[in-house]
């Protein structure tokens, strides 16, 4: 053992005083490899017999030309790379692209989106046929460009190529829950019928004049994108028609139960029965979406994005710690369910036990109320 510490210190004292040159110099045994690549060959293709019946054998990795063939030998120096953008600088709204489809991609929640896009059309002139908040849709009725407001048609007849100044189209706005999130994306088809023709042309998913709904994606980018810089902002009760079912009941089950059912899909309802819950002041301690529970505790206000401790809060502890809050908490489950077309809403004390019917009542019935 002393044997080899002898050595390691021996070595160490060479190496430091030589400049290890010999370790990690250019012929050291730890030289830098990083550029060994260029002075890679490529070899021929590996032959076999004659006899043999095999599928053709293509280079796994093969050394590209340009760098087979260089008589470049300085040494590489692989550039830094490029500071990431601040999240702050980007824009709320910002336009996709794929292929020759284009969208909008907001960093707000569908029901935050679709009061602004649907006010962003009427504003414009553009007269509102049909509109069904549940699924995230509108859309306009037959108009021609010069039917539009003075701006919007001076705009769009500059920008948009193919379409006759009688010709008459319509527009179907469409607004998902986007990939990330709380975000959303907003999609823009539009029809266009011969003039004086009566015929209900129907959307479909390739537009028939793609250059008519980039423009109206490109104007509508820029009003979302103005409003938001503005400090606009869209409150809980602007949402509500996007997310209220198209029906609410409450009734009993075959146990006398207190059931809420609600008509509109599962997105919708999840997204209602949350907004009506934070509007009713009751605190959601969690939430498991895939089960489509929310967590709730009745003995506690809701929790509010700016419900932070002061500084003498902090220093003399007047915030209730969780001990006190764990030791008067009154935990329940609401619990939705699909059944059919349409969503029922339960309270429960856990997964195997029903609240009180009188609790699970006044629960049901809060949300009721701020449904819409």
């Amino acid at each position: 053992m002393k044997r080899i510490t002898g050595l390691s210190a021996l070595a160490l004292i060479i190496a430091g005083t030589s400049g290890c040159g010999w370790i990690y110099g250019e012929n050291g045994y730890f030289r830098d490899r990083g550029s060994d690549y260029l002075e890679a060959r490529q070899t021929a293709t590996m032959q076999l017999p004659p006899n043999v019946d095999a599928k053709r054998i293509d280079p796994l990795l093969p050394v590209p030309q340009q760098v087979a063939t260089t008589t470049d030998k300085d040494e590489y120096i692989v550039p830094r790379p490029q500071a990431l953008a601040l999240a702050g600088d980007a824009s709320e709204f910002s336009l996709q692209k794929s292929g020759e489809s284009r969208w909008v991609v907001a960093q707000r929640v569908p029901a935050e989106v679709w009061p602004v896009a649907r006010q962003f059309f009427a504003d414009n002139g553009f007269q509102i046929a049909e509109e069904r908040p549940q699924t995230g849709e509108f859309s306009t009725t037959w108009q021609r460009f010069d039917a539009l407001s003075d701006s919007m048609a001076r705009r769009l007849s500059s920008r948009v190529s193919g379409v006759s100044p009688d010709a008459e189209t319509r527009v179907r706005v469409r607004i998902e829950p986007g990939v990330q999130r709380n975000t959303s994306e907003i999609f823009v088809v539009s029809a266009e019928r011969p003039a004086g023709s009566t015929a209900d042309v129907a959307f479909t998913n390739r537009s028939s004049n793609p250059s008519l709904d980039a423009a109206l994606l490109d104007e509508m980018l820029v009003t979302l994108a103005r409003s938001a810089e503005q400090g606009g902002s869209v409150s809980l009760l602007a949402a509500r028609d996007y997310d209220a079912p198209n029906r609410v009941s409450l009734s009993e089950d075959g146990n006398g139960n207190p059931v809420l059912s609600l008509g509109a899909d599962f997105d919708r309802a999840w997204s209602g029965v949350g907004r009506s819950l934070e509007m009713a002041d009751v605190r959601i301690d969690d939430i498991n979406r895939s089960l489509g529970v929310y967590y709730i505790n009745l003995a506690e206000r809701a929790q509010k994005p700016d419900d932070q401790p002061g500084f003498f809060g902090k220093v003399f502890g007047s915030q209730a710690s969780k001990e006190e809050i764990d030791a008067r908490a009154e935990r329940y489950q609401v619990r939705l369910t699909t059944v059919g077309e349409s969503v029922q809403v339960t309270v429960e004390k856990d997964l195997n036990t029903n609240a009180p019917a009188d609790l699970a009542r006044k629960v049901l019935d809060l949300i009721q109320e701020n449904l819409g």
